[in-house]
């Protein structure tokens, strides 16, 4: 299962996790990610399983050389919402998850 959400740009804290608010809780077995470069993007939870996908693989790769490997907060990657959605959509299908 993968949630997507509009990340706002105003008043985060970076030790907050930039966007997670108390009550919003991470799924267990998943990993927030904000897809979209500085500023607006859109908050997603990706299943871990798919992490080792190769496509995925080469977005985390891409957002190591944009921001380092110390990213505070949500980890970000570099690049538009739609194309996040889709790499990830091809990885669960490849991996068998329902995107329900």
């Amino acid at each position: 299962m993968v949630m997507w959400r509009k990340k706002s740009s105003g008043g985060e804290s970076p030790s907050r996790g930039a966007g997670v608010h108390e009550d919003e809780k991470v799924p267990r077995g998943h990993v927030p990610m904000v897809a979209g470069c500085e500023g607006e993007g859109e908050r997603v939870l990706v299943p871990v399983r798919l992490l080792s996908d190769p496509s995925i693989a080469e977005l985390l790769d891409m957002a190591a050389q944009w921001y380092g490997y110390g990213q505070p907060g949500v980890l970000r990657v570099p690049c538009d919402a739609e194309h996040f959605r889709r790499v990830v959509d091809g990885a669960m299908q490849r991996c068998g998850i329902s995107s329900a």
